[in-house]
This record gives C-alpha cells, structure tokens and sequence, in this order.
C-alpha cells in the first residue's frame, strides 16, 4: 500500500509540471542551465542560455516535451518542459553554488550525499561524470556513427 502512494504522489507532482502550460504562465529554470533553441529539435541552434531561477513566459506548449518561451530580455524560442518548473528555485545561503541549488531543488543535497556516502555509497563515478561535456557535434557524431535514430521534431 505504501508503494502505491508513494509512486502516485509522484506521478502526481511530476505530472503538474508536465500539464499542459497556458499562454502568458511564468516559469522559472529549474536545472544549472538550460538551453533556448530555435526550434524543437535536439539538434536547433541555441540562442540563448538561461540559468538556475531564470523567468520565461509560456508563448505556446507544441507537445508535451517543449514550449515556446519569452526571456526577460525579450528573445523568443523554445526550451523543453522538463528543464523549467512553476516555482522558483531561491535561497539566503550565499556560499551555494547553482549546482547545488539545482540538485537541493530536486530534493538532493550534500547532506543526503553525506548520510549516503555514510552508509557506504561512493560517489567518485557521479563526480566524474559531472565534470565531463559533450558538444552537440561530439554527439551528432556518435548518433550518426552508432546508426542511432534521434525523432526530429521540427
């Protein structure tokens, strides 16, 4: 019985960020940084990048992966559903970095790293894979030479 409401509460919570967004809703960044694309395709051009707690204004929702957004400066494009949340994500400690702020509001913290790394979890691996980037070409290149197929959308 537990299960059952632990996964329907976070159906439902995920699924309030996943809702249909309406015209005109603010929403803020909710990742390190996130992207703003000319179109919806992984592969559009960025035309911006926004940043942890950033505001966009919801222009239009195409499906249920991306919508069309205004930034503070004005720019129109699209970001994806998942990379923004309807609360913004502040705090009074000034020694956080965005990394962490990000994580915390994802409900992980270097406390919660703590008490598992207590418990015997070792997160060498997760550190290193942190630190490692991968340029869209970088990843065209393994998608075209692994014979993967990526669903344009645009």
């Amino acid at each position: 019985m537990k299960r059952i409401i632990i996964l329907l509460t976070v159906g439902a919570v995920l699924g309030a960020n996943l809702a249909a967004q309406s015209p005109g809703t603010t929403m803020y960044v909710a990742n390190k940084t996130a992207a703003v694309k000319s179109g919806t395709g992984l592969f559009a051009g960025t035309l911006q990048t926004l940043h942890l707690g950033d505001a966009v204004t919801i222009v239009q929702q195409k499906n249920s992966k991306w919508v069309e957004v205004k930034t503070a400066d004005a720019k129109t494009g699209w970001i994806t559903l998942a990379s923004l949340t309807s609360k913004r994500v502040l705090t009074t400690a000034r020694n956080a970095s965005a990394s962490e702020l990000a994580l915390a509001g994802k409900g992980f913290s270097d406390t919660v790293e703590t008490v598992h790394t207590k418990e015997g979890v070792d997160y060498t691996g997760v550190d290193a894979l942190e630190k490692l980037t991968v340029s869209l070409e970088e990843l065209q290149d393994f998608i075209t030479v692994g014979h993967l197929f990526v669903e344009e959308e645009e």
